[in-house]
Order: C-alpha cells, then sequence, then structure tokens
C-alpha cells in the first residue's frame, strides 16, 4: 500500500526501499518506517508533513486498525487483530514452506566449506565451518535458489608431502629402522595408525620405500575419515573437487598464462608477481616463486574460475579466519583475467577459532589426533543437534566458547534444549488433547482465531509473523546465527504462555483457537531448526527443571 501512495504523491521520484522495523515499544505500533524521512529529502519537503499526507492518502483496509506520524516523520503502522490473527491459518496452510520464498528466482549459487586439508581428521574448526556452510545452503535454498554445495579437497602441495613423510616415518619406526621424524610432520596417534594399515596392506621390508602410494594410501584412508565425520554431523555434498585436478589437467598453468596475457603479470628477481595493486593491495604478490612453485593463492584463483565457467553466477567460499590474507588476492586474479567475473566474487564468510571448555577448563587436546579437538569426539560426546547449534549461537567472525557442560545440561540455560523442550512441549499439548501432531494442522484449520487476545498470544503472533522476514535476512547477510537468535526468543514467549495460560479449555472456541496456535508455534519451531541442521523431538529424555509440570 505504501509504494502505491508513494507513486501517487511523489510520481516519477524514484522511491525509497521501504523498510518496516519492529518498534522496541508496542505503543508505537506494529511496525514502524522511516519511508517519509528519505523520501522529503529528495522532494525538498518537511518530512512530518509529507508523512501525514501519506498516511491521508493510504487506503482502508482491512490488515490496518491505524497508523500515526510519530516523531521527525515516521510512520507508525498499527495491524489489525484480524491480520495479526491471520499468521497462524498461513503456517497451518503453508506448513513445512511457511518462511520459504522465490526470492532467488533459481539463480546458481554454490557454497563451498568444510574444504579441509586431508592430513588428520576433522576438528572443531572444521565442524564450524561445516555447520555455518550447511545452514547457509539451506536458507538460500529456502529462497528459492539453486544451491550445490562443494567439498575441495587440498589433496596436492607441501602439507600432503608431509603427510606422507609422517607417515613414513612411522612405519620404518616400527620397522625398527632409526630415522628422525620431518620437522612439519603431523603428530598423532592416527598417523600410527594409518602406518599400521599400509603395512598390513603391502607387507615386506620395502614397504616404506614407495612415498606416491603412501601418500595415495593416506590421503584415501583420511577422506573416507572426514566424511564418515561429516555423515555424521548430517553434512551432504553435492561435488567433490580435487586440488590435484588443477595441476593435472593443466588448469593451473592456463590461468597463469591468462593473466600473463592480459598483462597483470610481471618477473622480478627470478619470481613470477602478480598486479594486485591495482586491485586495491598494499602491494604486488608473488604467483611463482623463483623455485618454479607456485604461491598458495594461485591455485584457489584456477579453482574460483572452474566456478565462473561453471555457471555459477553467485558464489560463497566459508573459510576459517586463518585464511582470511589470501581473500584479495584470489579476487584481484580474478577481476586480473578480464573475463567478466564481478569485483566481489566469490562471496567470503569467515569463521572464529571455537575453544572448547569442560569443567570450566580449556580442553586443548584430542585423544587420538594429539592436536586440537575433534569433530567427532564432540559429537560423541553432546550430540550432533547440541554441536551443531552451539556452533551456530554467534555470528561466525566472532569467537566461540563451546560449553560440553552446558551442551549437555538439561536445563532452559542449554539453549538447544530449551528450543526443542518448546517443540516436545506443543507434542505433548496436542497428545493430551488427542491430537496427532501429522494430523493437527488440518484438524485446526478452521479454527476462529479471534480469541487469540492475550499480551502472551499477541506477542507469539507477531514473533511468528516476523519468521519469513527472518529467514529473508539471515540469507541475505549469510547469517545464520540470526535464526539461532529467532528461536531462543520464540521459545521463551511459548514457555511464557505455557506456564501462563491453559489450552485444554472447557469453552470449544478458545480451546480450538488456543490449539491451532500452538500447532502454528511447533511448526515454525520445525522449519526453523531445520534451516540449521537440528531435529525437532517431540518428546526429550525427561522433563527440564524449573518449568512446571506439562499436563495442561
Amino acid at each position: 500500500m505504501l509504494a502505491q501512495v508513494i507513486a501517487q504523491i511523489a510520481p516519477g521520484e524514484a522511491p525509497p526501499a521501504i523498510v518496516l522495523e519492529r518498534p522496541k515499544q508496542a505503543r508505537h505500533g506494529d511496525y514502524s518506517t522511516n519511508v517519509a524521512l528519505q523520501l522529503a529529502k529528495a522532494l525538498k519537503r518537511n518530512p512530518r508533513e509529507l508523512a501525514g499526507d501519506l498516511l491521508a492518502a493510504l487506503p482502508r483496509s482491512p490488515l490496518l486498525a491505524r497508523a500515526e506520524v510519530a516523531g521527525a516523520g515516521f510512520v507508525n503502522l498499527f495491524v489489525s487483530d484480524a491480520a495479526r490473527q491471520s499468521v497462524v491459518a498461513r503456517v497451518l496452510r503453508e506448513g513445512d514452506r511457511y518462511g520459504s520464498s522465490t526470492r532467488g528466482g533459481g539463480e546458481k549459487v554454490i557454497v563451498e566449506f568444510v574444504s579441509a586439508n586431508p592430513t588428520g581428521p576433522l576438528h572443531v574448526g572444521h565442524g564450524r565451518g561445516a555447520a555455518v556452510g550447511d545452514a547457509i545452503a539451506r536458507l538460500l535454498a529456502a529462497q528459492g535458489f539453486s544451491v550445490s554445495r562443494e567439498f575441495y579437497y587440498n589433496d596436492a602441495g607441501a602439507q600432503i608431502t608431509n603427510l606422507a613423510l609422517s607417515v613414513q616415518a612411522r612405519i620404518r619406526e616400527a620397522q625398527g629402522i632409526a630415522v628422525g621424524f620431518p620437522a612439519d610432520g603431523y603428530q598423532g596417534e592416527y598417523i600410527r595408525e594409518i602406518a599400521r594399515d599400509y603395512t598390513a596392506a603391502h607387507p615386506g621390508d620395502r614397504a616404506a620405500d614407495d612415498l606416491e602410494a603412501i601418500r595415495r594410501f593416506a590421503v584415501a584412508i583420511l577422506r573416507r575419515e572426514q566424511d564418515a565425520d561429516l555423515a555424521a554431523f548430517g553434512i551432504r555434498f553435492d561435488h567433490y573437487y580435487l586440488e590435484s585436478s588443477i595441476y593435472d589437467d593443466g588448469l593451473l598453468d592456463s590461468t597463469v598464462q591468462a593473466l600473463t596475457a592480459a598483462g597483470k603479470t610481471y618477473e622480478h628477481e627470478g619470481a613470477l608477481w602478480l598486479k594486485t595493486t591495482e586491485y586495491g593491495d598494499d602491494k604486488d604478490r608473488v604467483m611463482r616463486k623463483s623455485d618454479g612453485s607456485y604461491t598458495y593463492f594461485v591455485p584457489d584463483i584456477a579453482y574460483h574460475v572452474t566456478k565462473w565457467q561453471r555457471g555459477y553466477t553467485r558464489a560463497i567460499t566459508e573459510l576459517g579466519a586463518d585464511h582470511g590474507g589470501s581473500l584479495s588476492r584470489v579476487r584481484a586474479g580474478l577481476q586480473a583475467l578480464g573475463i567478466g567475473i564481478p569485483s566481489g566474487y566469490p562471496d567470503y564468510v569467515m569463521h572464529q577459532m571455537v575453544l572448547v571448555m569442560r569443567g570450566g577448563e580449556e580442553v586443548k587436546l584430542s585423544k587420538r589426533a594429539g592436536s586440537g579437538v575433534t569433530l567427532r569426539e564432540l559429537i560423541d560426546e553432546v550430540g550432533r543437534d547440541a554441536v551443531r547449534f552451539f556452533f551456530l549461537l554467534r555470528k561466525s567472525d566472532s569467537q566461540l566458547t563451546f560449553d560440553v557442560d552446558l551442551a549437555r545440561s538439561q536445563s532452559e540455560e542449554n539453549p538447544v534444549y530449551y528450543v526443542q523442550y518448546a517443540h516436545a512441549r506443543v507434542c505433548s499439548v496436542l497428545d493430551k488433547a488427542g491430537i496427532s501432531v501429522a494430523s493437527a494442522a488440518e484438524a485446526l484449520r478452521d479454527a476462529d482465531l479471534s480469541p487469540l487476545q492475550s499480551a502472551y498470544e499477541q506477542a507469539l503472533l507477531n514473533r511468528l509473523a516476523d519468521f519469513p522476514e527472518e529467514l529473508a535476512v539471515a540469507a541475505r547477510e549469510l547469517a545464520p546465527h540470526l535464526v539461532t537468535f529467532y528461536l531462543k526468543e520464540l521459545a521463551a514467549e511459548f514457555h511464557s504462555y505455557y506456564n501462563a495460560e491453559q489450552f485444554l479449555v472447557d469453552e470449544p472456541v478458545l480451546r480450538k483457537a488456543r490449539l491451532a496456535l500452538v500447532v502454528a508455534v511447533g511448526q515454525v519451531i520445525r522449519n526453523g531448526l531445520a534451516m540449521l541442521g537440528v531435529s525437532a523431538p517431540e518428546a526429550m529424555r525427561k522433563e527440564a527443571p524449573n518449568h512446571e509440570d506439562m499436563d495442561r
């Protein structure tokens, strides 16, 4: 409606984006917009007077109870009770689709995440990247994008050589041959396990001589192990891309040749340099060192070229913050090729480290890997749902403290338990009403919602109505932590409602209306948890303390 009114009042003027926000205080309306303030500047008018003109031109609508001008020119909108209550019917009608949209229009998007070196078990940092990347892919798919998930295997380079040398050293050590362990070798019991498996598969005194065979064997084992860990974490990929293929298929050399042909490289002191200063870098960067080897960001340029050539007009790369130094160089290389790749390609999402705490003390070492805590160890200790939810509790570029004791607790202080417990309460209410979760939406679809007038019910109705926009913002900002924030707030409001009101009342109209609202809350909790890859159990292992009995 506002867009139509703006077109009437300011014909020919480019309309500003209309942003509706929830005021912090209910007395300021259900929504507020500063559109008059934005438009007044272009029209050279008093914003408060312009806001008044906008309201005067607003057509009557059953959705709007009233509107008013506030402050310097804000427009506050108060929706009608019927409009507010209608969200319940919409949730029951749309079910699993509620909150989704077609905004993406089927645009192809590739989300690359985890992309761990196959040199050891996945650690909790990889796990956080997995949770963030998978949630971003889910959010984008829910917004109508055509999403592909990709894992880039760094199976080439110095780190893989060090892996092979480490396993080789352990094989010779087991054979009683005194050898020095590589200075940059990989420690941990898992290296000895690989050495034992290799020896069993390749018996003989000369088993340790074929370093290339050891490399292939070790990488294959660790790839299978990483795949199993990711499967346990509920992560799937559509494609796996091997770094080694960039070398084997000549993509690296052709990319360097294209940059040279474009006049974006030069030689200095025996090295080949990329003119990254032309793209905002503080200095040019070495691409090929004097010994003929390439620096680590050059294969990344070639790899991202393949994404563009495969038709992905948008690419999102999720990485650990320790990779931040190469981002501008990769983008500079893509720009320098002059093949039409936009300047912001790819979008980067960075995650910070995870600090694991148990009993008030930091857990630094894995029993098996001999380094940071592994993802599988954390899953085995607290469960997949808790790990995923906790990894998404904070913005990805902020450091995260993972409290194992809190994640295992069954209390309202544990955020994932608190949200899942709200869903279990929904299911318990329906069970006591004699309605199955599967049939509840259909059974209550014709409910008269007009009795939903209490402050608790108004708060829940507003929260449910916000869900589609919350998902849209989380997808647009590549910020799945916003979904955890939303779910915690929704759960808190439902628990308050549960403790304050009776649902299974004798009055049939009120009973049906409240049950319909309860079903809608449960549906939105399921939909939100699905965006995070977290389950919505119908019952919890035991009653959470500090809550009243569920028999209502």
